[in-house]
């Protein structure tokens, strides 16, 4: 009976610690996903706007500018007080950064800030044609303003936006990585006058603040993750280390 007894007892003691395993590994599974659903923690604090040079991020600013310089494809409104035959509502600036304004023909915009272009237009208005002109200048649309996000994010594409968007920024308007992102692999391709550089950045990184989210260029492109690199990129990854691929082609 006693032999009985400790036996039932036996495996009464290992079910209830199989039970408590199994409770532990919920316990700890459910720990895991709520730390991957709640993504890195931000630090308290400034964020980090110093670039990394092993990565090449020297290229990119966190600085926003003070004035929007014009550029070409942009689309202005301009007008003269009481000349509302000298007013234009949709001017685009031309690829060779021009815009046609009636009486003194092509003037130069891109390059220049809003203010400066008033400026310039009431001047030579002044010198030929009305006496102290009043002229405006407005942004209508800041259509050289896209960016195109490929790889890991939900809904790849060229975008538009708007002048000091941030990386972050650019990757949320392709809906934001995706389950399978790499997010330690972020590149930025940028036109240079050097030629095309890139930068590599951590998305998470970024989310926490201990890296710098630098401002957007227009023509930047995004490669979230490697899989959105053409194959010559992603061999380079395979073969080369991260300072040795992100620097000047």
């Amino acid at each position: 009976m006693s032999g009985g007894i400790l036996w039932y007892e036996g495996r009464v003691s290992l079910s209830m610690f199989d039970r408590m395993m199994k409770a532990a590994m919920v316990c700890v599974l459910a720990a895991l996903a709520a730390a991957c659903a709640s993504g890195p923690k931000a630090m308290p604090g400034i964020a980090v706007t110093s670039a990394d040079t092993a990565a090449n991020q020297q290229i990119t600013s966190t600085d926003r500018p003070a004035a929007y310089v014009l550029r070409a494809n942009d689309i202005i409104r301009m007008s003269v007080f009481r000349e509302e035959e000298l007013s234009l509502d949709n001017a685009v600036i031309s690829a060779e950064g021009t815009v046609s304004f009636p009486l003194i023909g092509e003037v130069r915009a891109a390059g220049l800030t809003l203010a400066q272009l008033e400026q310039q237009i009431a001047t030579e208005l002044g010198a030929r044609y009305l006496r102290n002109p009043s002229v405006t200048v407005n942004i209508v649309s800041y259509a050289s303003h896209q960016i195109t996000v490929e790889g890991a994010v939900q809904r790849p594409g060229v975008y538009s936006f708007l002048p000091g968007t941030r990386l972050s920024g650019g990757i949320a308007l392709g809906g934001g990585a995706d389950r399978v992102a790499a997010r330690e692999e972020i590149a930025v391709f940028r036109e240079t006058p050097q030629g095309m550089e890139i930068a590599k950045f951590s998305y998470s990184a970024i989310q926490a603040g201990t890296m710098l989210d630098p401002v957007l260029l227009p023509g930047d492109r995004i490669v979230v993750g490697t899989d959105g690199l053409a194959q010559f990129w992603q061999d380079l990854l395979r073969t080369l280390p991260v300072f040795a691929l992100f620097t000047r082609l």
